[in-house]
């Protein structure tokens, strides 16, 4: 998960501002180990006599559908996202910016390392394509090398939201968090009470509006956390409102009619990840004094400004990348042993060393789109709000097609086109106007 405002990363240990608060980039970067090692172990290949096969070892284990209550972590993304959304817009307020400034400004962020991606696997599918690569394995090679662009579209949608958001947040901040539950309970409502009906009618798409509310209502938990509502309770009072949030998952799950599994109740996104985000943080804040000492160590630093200074790149690469060394591992015949097996969770750790060496390596050149400056050039205008709002759409199309019908060489090759477009739409144009993003 990327840290989509800034590069704060690349700055050394001795620029960090007394006011910054480094446990949320320590939350950020702990979730980007937790998606990589998840992600990894998602994928267990085996060789036989008929042929290659991939599937995903950790549904066979009992625990697992109960684990992600703890283990998945975009709910939490999102919230530390809303803090530093919030401050972000905030900032450049004060600065004189508005939301054209501040959408610009995210869509380049976002937007320039994911058409590298793009770019590179339009062109490795069409080789692959070419080659002549059975079409099965390439289905699914492709479907696993773009898992990770749905985010793109959640968080560009929630991104488009935060000006708006936050004026709500600064007015009515409670009735706004309840007006996102309740869109997201409503939505919920008519998508599980349609399953199944007489008619034939697929409700999965009704669900896809829980993108603005389930998301939205995450980031808006993180604007409480910017303004320190959290830091008002007790330790104890915090952990027992996180074990409320765990018991009231018991019923909607258990027994109730959502899925235990909170991959499941991912895409589209359902109200339970909303309880899990909201467990997350509080429990993020009970520990918040351990945390804090934790973040003062020199070392625990350095990681942190490494991971974090390419966050959007790393998250973007990690599948590809993961993909290719198991296919390098094919071609040198390495062994494979019966994924889920015990010979399988020994060889994990080498391989998610290996796999993080592989992605801070490749991902060194290609830091350079997600740091550049977003800064319009001497003498250029912000290009027009028409402009950068058909960007942000744009944009988002070709990732949230991939999050409903999964990657093929057709949606990669005409979404590095839409892509390509949007980050021309948002570039400046000399006149007379001159304007910064903040």
């Amino acid at each position: 998960m990327p840290s989509a405002q800034t590069g704060h990363g690349a700055a050394s240990l001795a620029a960090v501002p007394a006011s910054r608060d480094l446990v949320v980039d320590f939350i950020r970067v702990a979730c980007m180990f937790a998606v990589v090692a998840v992600h990894l172990l998602m994928m267990g290949i085996s060789v036989g006599p008929a042929g290659i096969g991939v599937e995903n070892p950790l549904t066979s284990l009992s625990w697992f559908a109960q684990g992600t209550w703890f283990g998945q972590v975009m709910p939490l993304f999102f919230v530390v996202g809303g803090f530093a959304s919030l401050t972000s817009w905030r900032s450049l307020q004060r600065k004189g910016g508005d939301a054209g400034d501040y959408l610009r400004a995210r869509v380049l962020r976002l937007v320039r390392p994911t058409v590298a991606l793009h770019a590179f696997l339009a062109l490795a599918l069409w080789i692959a394509t070419a080659a002549g690569v059975p079409g099965d394995l390439l289905k699914v090679i492709a479907a696993g090398a773009g898992v990770q662009l749905w985010f793109l579209a959640a968080y560009l949608i929630c991104q488009a939201m935060v000006p708006t958001m936050a004026r709500f947040h600064k007015v009515a901040p409670y009735r706004t968090v309840a007006a996102l539950a309740t869109g997201a309970v409503v939505v919920d409502v008519l998508r599980l009470g349609l399953e199944g009906n007489p008619w034939g009618f697929d409700s999965n798409p009704i669900g896809l509006l829980n993108m603005v509310f389930v998301w939205g209502l995450l980031q808006q938990l993180g604007f409480f956390y910017a303004d320190g509502f959290f830091d008002r309770f007790s330790r104890w009072k915090l952990i027992a409102a996180a074990v409320a949030c765990y018991l009231a998952l018991v019923a909607l799950t258990n027994d109730g009619p959502y899925p235990v599994d909170m991959l499941t109740n991912q895409n589209p996104p359902m109200f339970p990840l909303v309880l899990v985000g909201l467990a997350h943080v509080l429990l993020v804040k009970a520990a918040y004094p351990w945390l804090q000492r934790a973040v003062q160590q020199g070392w625990v630093q350095k990681v942190m400004f490494v991971v974090g200074s390419r966050a959007m790149t790393i998250y973007l690469w990690h599948l590809p990348l993961i993909i290719a060394m198991f296919g390098l591992a094919l071609v040198l015949r390495l062994p494979f042993p019966e994924p889920a097996s015990t010979e399988w969770w020994l060889s994990r750790p080498g391989f998610y060393v290996a796999a993080w060496a592989l992605v801070l390596l490749v991902s060194a050149p290609l830091v350079r789109f997600e740091l550049a400056s977003t800064a319009l050039a001497p003498g250029a205008s912000r290009p027009a709000m028409w402009r950068i709002g058909l960007a942000t759409v744009l944009a988002i199309i070709p990732p949230f097609v991939v999050m409903r019908s999964a990657l093929d060489v057709w949606n990669a090759s005409w979404g590095l086109v839409l892509m390509v477009v949007a980050v021309a739409l948002v570039s400046g144009r000399t006149a007379d106007r001159n304007r910064t993003d903040g």
